[in-house]
């Protein structure tokens, strides 16, 4: 008897199994739909691009040498002529000390010849003249004496001959001093010594420029970036040491694939973020467009330029970003989320609900965001559109829709 009942109720159990599986096999399965709604639809084109000052200029070293003080730090803000880096000065110093010397001992020289020579070679001429001169004017006066006595032949006249001689004689020397006083200091003489002092003088500031560039210095006021150096590098004439520019407004140049290139218009938002910075925007817009499609790695780019509001200064030179471009903007646009969108052959469609069935319907595309497409034709408001489902659902299949 317990058998019985036990064998009654097993059955009994199976057939209802039974129905439930039947009934659940014959029931819609359950899909998500969303409604097509309006509202504004941002077009949006993403890529990459670089940071640059839109004003700048490079601090570069005009002589070689050693680095021994770092002045400044990277971001640091600077004024024109603001020192940088110094360099070593000891050989130019060495060399303005030398050519200072050298000025000193040629305007003595130059000094000397002005004077008529060297103080004693000159003194000992001059001597010499006025004993000359002095005898002279005896010997003339005992000639004198003798013209008389021979006159008055007190005296003979081969003393007279004698006398004159000796007159004559003095006259030949006073005249041999002169010529050599005067031959102490030539015009050639002083022309070297113009000279040798303006070498001298050459030499100084050769040296003194030389002292002048140890120091590198701001070429503008600005922000201080690309500057990576450090004491002890040696840097020849030529060598970049810093970059400096304004940053408060920068340019972005972005590179925007080829197909891409005919939504973007001048004047239009653009947003840049940067990996350095999580969380941080910064805001401009397009200022000029590329006027030629160039390669990048892979890609076929154009470079559209942005201006960038920068007011804190930290998007900083050679920054490698993302920019978001806001290319056009659907007011109360008809829309729909990009996933509902689905392809047949050439065609774009999504199943429309109709019922407790869906409907392949065809429909026209606009502009679209990240998220949502607009429609321009196919749909209409409040129209139920089914968005992807693990299950099969193809055109004419019975649903059990479930809205968002």
């Amino acid at each position: 008897m317990k058998r019985a009942s036990w064998l009654v109720l097993s059955a009994g159990a199976a057939a209802i199994l039974v129905v439930w599986i039947i009934s659940k096999r014959a029931a819609p399965p359950e899909v998500e739909f969303a409604r097509v709604t309006r509202e504004t639809i941002t077009s949006t084109l993403s890529t990459n691009g670089k940071v640059e000052p839109i004003e700048w200029l490079p601090a570069r070293a005009e002589r070689a040498g050693v680095i021994t003080r770092v002045l400044v730090s990277r971001g640091q803000q600077v004024g024109k002529g603001r020192p940088l880096v110094e360099l070593d000065t000891v050989v130019a110093s060495a060399e303005m000390a030398k050519a200072q010397a050298a000025i000193q001992e040629a305007k003595t020289q130059e000094q000397v010849l002005d004077q008529g020579g060297r103080i004693a070679e000159r003194q000992q001429v001059e001597a010499d003249l006025a004993r000359a001169r002095l005898d002279l004017e005896a010997a003339e006066k005992q000639n004198q004496g003798l013209e008389r006595l021979v006159e008055k032949q007190a005296a003979t006249r081969v003393e007279l001959d004698t006398a004159r001689q000796l007159v004559e004689q003095l006259k030949l020397r006073i005249q041999a001093l002169e010529e050599h006083k005067a031959a102490l200091v030539t015009g050639a003489d002083k022309e070297i010594a113009k000279s040798r002092v303006a070498s001298a003088e050459s030499a100084a500031q050769i040296a003194r420029v030389n002292v002048d560039l140890s120091i590198v210095k701001s070429p503008m006021d600005g922000t201080v970036y690309d500057f990576d150096l450090k004491p002890g590098a040696f840097v020849n004439p030529g060598d970049l040491i810093a970059r400096v520019g304004r940053l408060d407004h920068v340019r972005v140049t972005v590179y925007v694939d080829e197909p891409d290139l005919g939504k973007v218009r001048k004047g239009e938002m653009a947003t840049i973020t940067w990996d350095a910075m999580p969380g941080h925007q910064w805001k401009g817009t397009v200022d000029k467009l590329p006027s030629q499609v160039i390669p990048l790695g892979t890609r076929q780019v154009g470079q559209v330029e942005c201006i960038i509001d920068n007011p804190d200064r930290d998007l900083l030179p050679n920054s490698n970003i993302t920019a978001d471009i806001q290319a056009t903007v659907a007011p109360n646009a008809l829309a729909i989320p990009k996933e509902v969108i689905q392809r047949q052959g050439s065609d774009v469609g999504v199943l429309l609900l109709e019922n407790d069935r869906v409907a392949w319907r065809k429909v026209s595309l606009g502009v679209s965001s990240y998220t949502k497409s607009q429609v321009l034709s196919g749909l209409n408001e409040g129209d139920a559109v089914a968005l992807p489902t693990e299950k099969v659902i193809k055109n004419g299949s019975r649903v059990a829709p479930v809205f968002q």
